[in-house]
């Protein structure tokens, strides 16, 4: 398996799930955003984005649908909810939310509080999907005052893809707004070995291939 990714980009979920399975992989490195600094990366993802994933034959380019591929793939390591299993809507919800809910929004502070031109910067954009992704996230405080993960009684690929948004909140320094129970959680996540060898792994590899060992929230588009 190959995986392109930017280090604390989208592609940082496949990588922690990846080590969560212990399986082999090929770590290509590239520089944020990749469209701007290699045009060649155009011909592996169009999208000129990362994740850019392989399996053989088999690519995929949607962070949240490579952690679905990776657990139901590899059932065996339990990171997956079964058809049969009471909680398979709920983990299902979990792992598009923590992208299509938690993430996009972000998405648009980070761009208007850091990646516009100075002229461009729009802090009510920022104020205001900064609100819009606090008050989602709240939602999960109910779930997490009970239960230490957030389905089916145990870690899944669901957790990774909420614990990516909340990796890029603290980059932002949306994490001083976490409830009690959503920062508990981060801290439960971030100290996972798994997550902490992919850590690793991106700056070695970043470091390896001559690519600036800066997250990509640091960097300009």
């Amino acid at each position: 398996m190959i995986l392109y990714h930017s280090i604390a980009a989208r592609s940082f979920r496949p990588l922690w799930m990846l080590e969560e399975l212990g399986l082999p992989y090929e770590l290509r490195m590239q520089a944020f955003p990749p469209r701007v600094h290699d045009k060649s990366y155009l011909d592996i993802n169009p999208c000129g984005t990362v994740p850019a994933f392989f399996d053989g034959d088999m690519r995929m380019t949607e962070s949240a649908a490579i952690c679905q591929y990776l657990a139901e793939r590899h059932p065996a390591a339990r990171l997956n909810v079964a058809l049969d299993e009471a909680d398979y809507g709920a983990w299902l919800n979990a792992l598009h939310f923590g992208e299509a809910t938690l993430t996009f929004p972000q998405t648009l502070v980070l761009r208007y509080s850091r990646f516009e031109a100075p002229e461009r910067l729009q802090p009510q954009v920022v104020e205001d999907y900064s609100r819009w992704f606090l008050s989602r996230l709240k939602t999960l405080t109910p779930r997490l005052e009970q239960h230490e993960f957030l389905c089916a009684g145990r870690f899944t690929a669901a957790d990774v893809s909420v614990g990516y948004a909340l990796l890029l909140a603290e980059q932002l320094g949306l994490h001083t707004s976490f409830t009690p129970a959503v920062a508990a959680y981060w801290q439960r996540l971030r100290q996972r070995p798994a997550f902490l060898r992919a850590q690793a792994a991106e700056q070695a590899a970043a470091s390896a291939q001559g690519v600036p060992l800066r997250p990509a929230t640091e960097l300009p588009t």
